[in-house]
């Protein structure tokens, strides 16, 4: 689903006149000459807000926390301003911007990717450590795998494996169904081909990632890329329907 684009421009501008910095006016009869500065809007007002416009920063700048700065000596709201700011230019100008440097291509969103692999990566991805995060995704997808065939016994491609099987199921192995099994080579084709792509996900993404000490950190687009590939696995599993004996 893509991001309504006048209803967080909105809250961005609510947020940031609840926080816009003033010197309130001394208290009749008193001078100060203290340079301090208040928001504008109440606190409780403000938290309201932020609740909502942080998942906002996190959907059109995800590594805010950690690329924007931050001076809370200031104020406690500053890094928020910012990154409020930011993302606001972004929400208006990125198609102009991409248009004008040369690359109007179609751009990838984690946050457009099945909730099973966004949920499971988010927290790791925006403090940078793309690699575990696709680690952490993948861990979710065989999770949630386990729960729809409602088996512990088998994980990652083993569980793909007997769980696409054309094979009718049997006590403890449900099958899950893209199609019916009209003996068509199309439901052949769909139910090897999810297979074989989920064995290329755990086997080539997946282990590589877990079990490699020393690897360096993967570049944030390739990391991408790979939570693509479980996003997808994520779906089939997620819109498949199970068969049991």
């Amino acid at each position: 689903m893509s991001i309504d684009t006048a209803w967080a421009r909105d809250e961005l501008a609510h947020f940031l006149q609840l926080t816009e910095l003033y010197r309130p006016p001394d208290p009749p009869g008193i001078f100060s000459v203290r340079a301090s500065r208040a928001n504008r809007g109440p606190q409780k007002d403000i938290i309201a807000s932020a609740q909502v416009v942080e998942q906002i920063l996190d959907r059109v700048l995800p590594r805010w926390r950690t690329e924007v700065p931050t001076n809370k000596s200031v104020n406690r709201w500053c890094q928020h301003r910012e990154a409020a700011q930011r993302a606001d230019t972004v929400l208006l100008r990125d198609a102009e911007v991409r248009d004008r440097l040369g690359d109007n291509a179609p751009q990838l969103s984690a946050g457009v990717m099945h909730p099973w692999v966004w949920d499971g990566a988010r927290a790791l991805w925006q403090s940078g450590h793309y690699r575990e995060a696709v680690t952490a995704a993948a861990k979710k997808v065989n999770a949630e795998m386990q729960n729809k065939t409602g088996r512990r016994d088998a994980s990652e491609t083993g569980l793909f494996q007997s769980a696409f099987s054309r094979e009718a199921p049997k006590p403890g192995q449900p099958r899950l169904r893209l199609m019916a099994d009209d003996g068509s080579d199309t439901f052949r084709s769909i139910h090897r081909g999810v297979m074989a792509f989920a064995e290329g996900c755990y086997a080539g993404i997946r282990n590589p990632n877990s079990h490699e000490d020393g690897l360096p950190e993967l570049p944030e687009h390739e990391a991408l890329e790979q939570l693509a590939a479980f996003s997808i696995l994520a779906r089939w599993v997620d819109s498949a329907t199970v068969q049991s004996a």
